[in-house]
């Protein structure tokens, strides 16, 4: 072979190679909608709830080779709102999802803004969740009465925290529990934690007299005994905690939290089915079925037009809700 004949198959070569590597792009295998290599933003801290049930997502998917690799991003800033932000800088990409829920919702419109849901793109909801009153170890209130009775002779001398922001479902509980057992709302003292690390801390430092939150992200706590749950908001008990419900504590009232996916505005009806694809995919795993039941989560799978209802129903719930109290 001459030397120029070299030189043309060296430089065809690394054609070759320059036009694969470009091909690789954003997905693993080709054009395969299900092979893809996405991100997966979570609007708050490790450890909370978000990021307990986005990451639980993206295993389900990688485990079960549903998708390529994942990039996740913790998202800090405002409960959620700079996620949100976020998501609306990243308009048209098809490569991105954003873990959210009622928190969100409500952080949106007490920081006044204009990143609101109804501006995303939907693609699934994926659980809801019982919220827990939670109490120190060697706190006084043994059981849901005596924090109601303590609650309802000083309403603002008890302190109640929770892992979202003012319109978050952390915040809504106690109102709405307050509001139920006789406490005028204005009068709660509620103070705010950026997730469930912080309300920990907070908890174990006897900083707060309770906390209300899913309780997922205290499960070690509460198996170890250094955490106690006085109640539990759902219709039903939970499986890993011995705890009764509102109800059965003489409290008439039910309340869940929620979580859902979206994606960023400005995406095509073909890249929007094609997420909505494998989602649908990871519900069905066996990797996801565990992680429900793992954190006690209620199965509250929906898409297409039942997702897209549901949230335009939260929206309206949260919005009204925080006009009562002054807070929108």
């Amino acid at each position: 072979m001459t030397s120029s004949a070299r030189k043309a198959t060296l430089v065809a070569l690394v054609l070759a190679l320059l036009a694969g590597t470009a091909g690789c792009g954003v997905t693993r295998g080709g054009d395969d909608p299900n092979n893809r290599r996405l991100r997966m933003m979570i609007p708050n801290s490790p450890g909370g709830g978000y990021d307990l049930t986005g990451r639980a997502a993206v295993k389900a998917m990688e485990d079960d080779d549903i998708t390529g690799r994942f990039e996740i991003t913790n998202v800090i800033g405002a409960s959620g709102t700079v996620a949100m932000q976020r998501l609306m800088n990243e308009r048209g990409s098809d490569d991105v999802m954003l873990t959210m829920g009622l928190g969100v919702v409500g952080a949106v419109y007490t920081n006044k803004s204009k990143a609101t849901v109804d501006k995303a793109t939907p693609i699934a909801g994926v659980v809801a969740e019982a919220e827990g009153i939670l109490v120190p170890a060697d706190s006084p209130y043994k059981e849901l009465s005596d924090l109601v009775d303590a609650w309802k002779k000083d309403p603002k001398g008890v302190t109640i925290g929770g892992g979202s922001s003012p319109g978050g479902p952390d915040h809504l509980f106690p109102m709405q529990l307050a509001q139920e057992i006789g406490i005028s709302p204005r009068d709660v003292n509620y103070i705010s934690y950026d997730g469930g690390g912080p309300l920990t801390t907070a908890l174990l430092g006897s900083k707060i007299d309770a906390g209300m939150s899913g309780l997922g992200e205290f499960q070690g706590q509460i198996d170890n005994g250094s955490l106690r749950v006085l109640a539990v908001s759902g219709a039903e008990r939970l499986e890993n905690v011995d705890a009764p419900t509102l109800m059965e504590a003489g409290v008439d009232m039910e309340f869940l939290n929620w979580r859902g996916i979206l994606a960023p505005p400005g995406i095509t009806e073909e890249e929007k089915a094609a997420l909505v694809e494998i989602v649908t995919e990871m519900h069905g795993t066996k990797e996801w079925k565990a992680a429900l039941k793992r954190n006690g989560w209620i199965d509250n799978f929906s898409v297409g037009q039942d997702f897209e209802d549901f949230l335009e129903e939260q929206n309206d719930r949260v919005a009204s809700t925080l006009k009562e109290l002054g807070l929108a």
